[in-house]
């Protein structure tokens, strides 16, 4: 009993250590965004999103463009949204194998337990993932159809809550919904290497940290 609770917690340690790691790398992400907003291509995006909305809504010729656009940003997010679900799913298909997949997939662990308890763990973490993603994209749906009929209101006729910069405002944050469901989805990848064992949690969120640096940066002039 006792080696279970220390396999158990070997595994517990695994994912404190890995949201630790991913937890760091966003602090230090959102200092550096801080001081320089156009840092992360997130930033770069948001100004993108702004400018682009005060561009159409002075142009009204640019509103097929536009529809067309947002149309293409909510297809996107739609197909994510049933990727989700999908993936939802499948992981709940997991939870009545536990017994049976735990250790199969744990022999080629190195430490870490095979017991069915954090088998059950594991997939609940996994599925909050997933669900977290549904969520996100599900939300960025329901953002661009607002912004959708917003952009096209005649300055004439719009409500002070639909000048330019409250649709600005709204399309930044369905961007940003859908960052976070990809970032969600992201997070996945080394939550689906816990199954195998605690190790490969770890060495799995330290690669996805070092992915993230290079492709969430913005490019800046003078960088190869």
């Amino acid at each position: 009993m006792a080696a279970g609770i220390d396999s158990m917690g070997t595994d517990l340690a695994a994912l404190g250590v890995s949201v630790a790691l991913v937890a760091a790398y966003y602090l230090l992400l959102w200092r550096r965004a801080r001081q320089d907003p156009h840092y992360t291509i997130h930033g770069v995006n948001d100004t993108a999103r702004t400018r682009w909305v005060e561009h159409v809504m002075a142009n009204p010729s640019r509103d097929v463009m536009a529809v067309q656009t947002l149309r293409n940003f909510t297809m996107s997010a739609t197909f994510m949204a049933s990727s989700a679900a999908l993936l939802i799913l499948g992981t709940l298909t997991l939870t009545g194998q536990g017994e049976t997949l735990a250790r199969s997939w744990h022999a080629v662990s190195v430490g870490g337990s095979s017991s069915p308890e954090i088998w059950i763990i594991k997939i609940m973490v996994l599925l909050c993932a997933f669900i977290a993603a549904f969520f996100a994209f599900t939300w960025t749906v329901r953002l661009l159809n607002h912004v959708v009929f917003m952009i096209n209101v005649p300055d004439a006729a719009a409500h002070p809550g639909m000048g330019p910069r409250h649709v600005a405002h709204r399309l930044v944050r369905a961007g940003h919904f859908y960052s976070l469901g990809i970032r969600a989805f992201l997070a996945a990848v080394p939550l689906a290497f816990w199954l195998f064992g605690p190790l490969y949690l770890v060495a799995a969120t330290i690669g996805l940290i070092v992915v993230l640096h290079y492709v969430e940066r913005s490019p800046h002039i003078g960088d190869d």
